[in-house]
């Protein structure tokens, strides 16, 4: 681990000031006798006071709090972005969904992989950028996977059962949150206790590929005590993962087993100060095909998920310190045993691990101006082993110790929140020092106006600083000369709630650019060999528009999202390079409760012709994919006070379509369950 002292003065000196404030709050507190102030419950999460009570009505109007823009709880009003919010209503009427799928339907976002067979990994673009360009936060805390190709996280390790909502930040959030957050932000907040005493839930589902699903959930509040346990099981039989063209059929079905648990704890220790905990762990094993277009009979893996984190907070007469630490862990087996086709044996065994630490002081100077500022540190490592052979190769394994494969990041941001009349701003900075890259600055320039109580409009420059994965310099195909990307983003839009809280209509322009871009190149001449390399840059654009109306009966939204981009490589060559990302995307989801007790709704997405890049002996070759359109349905009908049963008819017209080259996606299908509620 390196040592910077410019770090550690500075991160003394960021410290001494939230000391300070805290000091000048005390006395204040003290000598103006404050009142009391209202605790509101919940997990921390990483400077982040989230927790289901800010996203309870699922209507979303600028009036609506959240927490994921600024890192403390604001109107949407006072904030220069647009967030989606998906509420728990709508997780609830998902149930026969995974996560994957369920985001897969929010404008912007295309989710590769959340269609095809179960268990297989996925990947998010958020506004065609890659995986590893959005954070995935859980409460507000970070994960990551330290193991993988570009750091991105499997949200198929989450179960929607232990969520309560969601929120999307779209456009840079790096000031904020750091490297990761180039594109984005996706925070998942997760079931909390919202009332005394305990309430208990069971969750039954099957359907097609022999699909069933078990969860059961326990949530409430003893005392000054939050619990809420959440612990599901899952097993499918599945399908064949990769497309047969061989024309004899008999491709052997992908399996997929899920075990999954989730736990929350919250001791309010007195009414300002708050410590808790979170635990989340998913075990997951399952048959996976040898490559595109392959059968294989004997290539297994597990993979296991496993976050922990504890925090506390310290509520203050006008703001709140934060103080969170939290490790993940990622570990994948893959084995491919020497009795298959091919004669040949491969173990793949893979491990990273990330430690954060952080803490973040929230603080109202006045009633014009917030403050956030924090301090953070971040340590990744990752082991892997790899061993290829065959009955005439004896095969060397490959070996990276975690010792070997490792970085650790200190930051140290501020943002202010600037409030006057219609105009708002938010101004902030974060300084980086990466043990291999050294010193790296990034700013945030967010002003909006807030016109007429029901009228936004924005703009946004903001940049980032992203090292290259661990895999992308340590690996096999890594390059330890790789440089970090820079990205500059902007983005300029409105929100326009048009009739109050029932119709409201927003659109978004963005334009990214990256320099140093890291892409993946394979010569086409002898040694044909494949590494990562920096490119001159890449440059994106785009933009998102969406309506949504709701009434007593009736929940409805469109969108249309654009994407486009390219990658200048080295020499100066042009390619389009978003593979598997299209650059037309049409939703519409309407929700009608036809009687009191009985519900359906109604999803469609569009999405236009990508491209995918596929290897050959000779090199690579660029396929188009064509567009497709799918539709589904949903059922739900509320038996008794406590049951609730739900159908889901997935894919309704049966549409075929590749999603990713070579691998197989799901004709119609269904789901049913059913849920209970014991209180």
């Amino acid at each position: 681990m390196l040592f910077n002292w410019r770090v550690f003065i500075l991160l003394i000196s960021v410290y001494a000031i939230q000391a300070a404030l805290l000091f000048y709050t005390y006395q204040s507190y003290m000598e103006k006798k404050y009142a009391k102030i209202t605790l509101g419950f919940g997990l921390l999460a990483v400077g982040l006071s989230a927790n289901a009570a800010y996203a309870q009505d699922t209507t979303r109007t600028l009036n609506t709090v959240v927490v994921t823009a600024s890192r403390s709880p604001k109107k949407l009003s006072d904030i220069g972005r647009v967030v989606t919010i998906i509420s728990a209503d709508e997780i609830n009427k998902s149930q026969g969904k995974s996560l994957p799928q369920l985001l897969n339907t929010v404008a912007g976002i295309t989710f590769s992989g959340a269609n095809n067979a179960p268990g297989i990994s996925t990947s998010v673009f958020l506004r065609g950028a890659s995986s590893g360009n959005t954070l995935i936060l859980v409460d507000g805390f970070p994960v990551n996977n330290a193991s993988g190709i570009d750091g991105s996280y499997d949200l198929n390790a989450f179960s929607l059962d232990m969520i309560d909502h969601i929120e999307i930040l779209k456009g840079s959030g790096s000031t904020l949150y750091g490297s990761d957050a180039v594109a984005g932000v996706i925070n998942i907040i997760t079931k909390k206790a919202k009332e005394q005493g305990l309430t208990g839930g069971l969750q039954l589902t099957g359907g097609s590929y022999n699909t069933f699903k078990e969860s059961a959930s326990l949530i409430g509040r003893v005392k000054n005590t939050d619990i809420a346990i959440n612990l599901s099981n899952t097993d499918s039989k599945g399908f064949a993962a990769a497309t047969d063209t061989t024309g004899k059929g008999g491709f052997k079905k992908d399996g997929f087993h899920q075990r999954s648990a989730s736990v929350n704890l919250s001791q309010n220790i007195s009414s300002k100060f708050i410590l808790n905990g979170n635990l989340q762990v998913s075990h997951n094993t399952g048959d996976l095909p040898y490559g595109a277009f392959t059968n294989d009979n004997d290539y297994t893996y597990k993979n296991t998920f496993l976050f922990g984190g504890v925090g506390a907070k310290l509520i203050l007469p006008k703001g709140d310190l934060n103080v969170n630490l939290s490790q993940n862990t990622v570990q994948n087996d893959f084995n491919n045993l020497p009795s298959d086709n091919y004669g040949t044996h491969q173990v793949t065994k893979n491990t990273g691990r990330i430690t954060n630490a952080e803490a973040v002081f929230n603080y109202e100077l006045n009633k014009y101006l917030d403050i956030t500022s924090g301090a953070a540190f971040k340590y990744s490592n990752t082991s892997q082993y790899s061993l290829y052979e065959s009955t005439s190769y004896p095969g060397v394994p490959s070996i990276i110790k975690a010792g070997d494969a490792a970085n650790n990041i200190f930051s140290a941001y501020t943002s202010l929140f600037f409030k006057y009349d219609i105009f708002h701003m938010e101004l902030g900075g974060r300084y980086n020092n990466h043990s291999k890259y050294g010193d790296k600055f990034t700013y945030t320039i967010n002003p909006s106006l807030f016109l007429a109580d029901q009228f936004k409009v924005f703009g946004t420059i903001a940049s980032a600083f992203r090292s290259p994965s661990l895999y992308q310099l340590f690996s096999q195909y890594g390059n330890p000369k790789l440089n970090p990307e820079i990205t500059t983003s902007y983005e300029a839009g409105f929100d326009w709630e048009i009739v109050k809280n029932t119709l409201s209509f927003n659109t978004q322009f963005f334009k990214r650019n990256t320099k140093d871009v890291i892409y993946f190149f394979s010569e086409s001449a002898p040694p044909y060999s494949s590494f990562y390399k920096n490119g001159q840059g890449q440059k994106d654009k785009g933009f998102e528009t969406e309506l949504k109306y709701r009434d007593t009966k009736i929940h409805a939204s469109a969108y249309y999202a654009y994407v486009t981009g390219k990658l200048t490589d080295e020499t100066g060559v042009q390619t389009s390079n978003l593979y598997r990302r299209p650059k037309s995307t049409f939703g519409a989801n309407i929700s009608y409760d036809v009687l009191s007790d009985f519900e359906v709704g109604v999803n469609y997405k569009y999405t236009g012709n990508r491209t995918d890049l596929t290897f050959t002996n000779t090199g690579s070759e660029v396929i188009t994919l064509k567009h497709y359109n799918l539709v589904d349905l949903h059922l739900e009908y509320k038996a008794t006070k406590n049951l609730n049963v739900f159908g889901d008819l997935n894919n309704v017209l049966d549409t075929k379509y590749v999603d990713w080259l070579g691998y197989n996606t799901r004709g119609i299908n269904f789901m049913l369950g059913a849920r209970y509620q014991i209180k």
